[in-house]
């Protein structure tokens, strides 16, 4: 997984000469104050780094220049203390290939009635500094997340940190490698999608290989190692005596070491196949996928590249964050009292999502044509979440978001042999499905109970693709209306 704490974040404040040296100085002072007290905060998951504020086009420049060229930076905070001419502005933001978000604040929290003077107005002028800021960066049309608020005050923070985790998103989005064990699933739709469009426009590339390759990498595992991974399974999980099938779960840990020893020589980050092309492996990836997802690897079935390329984005998001994040299904509904989704898929539903230790099984799948399985099967827990789905619409790129809450079954599932989980979308059923559909969203998304709605749309608004929200506002009629 990525290491979120090599990850950095520059803060820049813009002033002008206009206010004289001394007054720079105190500028530069309050600014490294703001920056360190953002840096010490346990909920900004990356590094936050004071710059030098800037005051001339040449130097504003120069600091885009220095972004755009480190592998560390992801994005930039800029807030103006003063009024910050903001011409002085164009050049730099024009050649900025970094997302940046602005921060409306000011270095002191409250006026100080009984001592404000002309050289306090003229210091602290970021309410009329940032507007100026602000006109430039909608007249050049840039895309950029506003936060308005005191710079210690919790909210202020909380939409920060988000924004940091989406710009990590990005930052892993622009540099995902996707492999492609064979094509996708026959005759289906929305897991299609042009590569170079998703490469030009999200920054992954997604590549396909055979898997004979797979397959030729598996066999080159000796018996021995493949033991071991198989006491792996045997200390981590339930097994009950009907599941205990050791040839099942030697060639599952066969799968897993062969597959994992591909992504990591290639340098992968997310990986997709289908049950219609697995020709030389005698069951389908099952706890194998499972284990990488928990791992931090991105997954869909059927050749849904896409969608595994946004689980990878949104586990690097939610890194260290309470709550998992998986590659989801919708299943089946249960209309009964409160409608509700059970959700699940054949075999790859990620254990982080998990609410005890998972049970490893075998059954048939019933389709495939291979092997028993193994797979690990759990539920997960209650409390709110939310579903994501990436789909290309023929002029461009699509994430549909639902909120949902996750709810424990009402029952018990004894003959389910798969991972799950059952949800209430949000604001019901009935409109949260319809607005999907009407969107045009997959049945294939990407689960969370560690994201939330912000730090999705934070993304979207950095890779520039078009954001649905669903949620307990969504009326069909304006929804219905907007997509038109």
């Amino acid at each position: 997984m990525v290491n979120l704490d090599s990850l950095e974040v520059w803060f820049v404040a813009g002033s002008q000469h206009l206010y004289g040296p001394e007054a720079l100085a105190q500028v530069s002072a309050n600014a490294r104050v703001i920056a360190e007290s953002l840096a010490a905060e346990k909920t900004i998951p990356v590094k936050i780094v004071f710059k030098p504020i800037v005051t001339t086009t040449d130097e504003v420049r120069g600091v885009v220049r220095e972004a755009n060229a480190s592998t560390a930076c992801i994005g930039l905070v800029f807030w103006m203390h003063t009024f910050s001419p903001a011409k002085m502005w164009i050049a730099g933001l024009n050649s900025l290939d970094k997302p940046f978000l602005h921060l409306h604040t000011q270095f002191n929290k409250a006026l100080p009635y009984a001592t404000i003077d002309m050289d306090f107005m003229n210091l602290n002028q970021a309410a009329h500094g940032d507007r100026e800021f602000g006109f430039i960066t909608a007249r050049l049309k840039l895309r950029r997340k506003v936060v308005v608020g005191f710079w210690q005050d919790a909210a202020t923070v909380s939409e920060i940190a988000a924004w940091t985790r989406a710009a990590a998103g990005w930052h892993e989005s622009r540099n995902l490698k996707v492999v492609r064990f064979g094509d996708n699933m026959r005759e289906v739709a929305v897991t299609e999608g042009n590569k170079v469009s998703a490469e030009a426009a999200l920054g992954y590339s997604v590549n396909g290989y055979g898997v004979g390759d797979l397959v030729a990498r598996m066999n080159a595992f000796s018996d021995a190692e493949v033991n071991a991974l198989v006491e792996e399974y045997r200390d981590t999980y339930t097994i009950r005596p009907e599941h205990d099938r050791a040839d099942s779960i030697f060639t599952a840990a066969k799968i897993e070491l062969g597959l994992r020893a591909f992504l990591v020589e290639g340098g992968f980050g997310a990986f997709t196949d289908t049950f219609q092309d697995l020709y030389g492996l005698e069951q389908l990836p099952g706890i194998a996928v499972q284990r990488l997802m928990a791992d931090g690897y991105g997954f869909a079935g059927e050749g849904d590249w896409k969608i595994a390329a946004l689980v990878r984005v949104m586990k690097v998001m939610a890194q260290g964050m309470t709550g998992g994040t998986s590659f989801m299904e919708d299943y089946t509904y249960d209309f009964a009292g409160t409608p509700k989704v059970l959700g699940s898929h054949m075999l790859e539903i990620c254990p982080s999502i998990a609410n005890a230790k998972p049970s490893l099984e075998v059954h048939a799948l019933g389709i495939g044509g291979k092997a028993d399985p193994v797979r690990l099967v759990f539920t997960a827990p209650a409390g709110p979440a939310v579903m994501a789905s990436m789909v290309e619409m023929g002029s461009g790129f699509r994430l549909v978001v639902n909120e949902v809450d996750v709810m424990l079954p009402e029952e018990p599932l004894p003959k389910l042999p798969v991972a799950r989980a059952i949800w209430v979308p949000r604001p019901n059923l009935k409109v949260g499905a319809a607005a999907w559909i009407y969107a045009g969203g997959a049945h294939h998304s990407g689960f969370s109970q560690a994201l939330t709605t912000e730090h999705l749309e934070d993304f979207a608004e950095m890779a520039g693709v078009e954001l649905l929200v669903i949620d307990n506002d969504t009326k069909l009629r304006e929804f219905r209306s907007r997509l038109r």
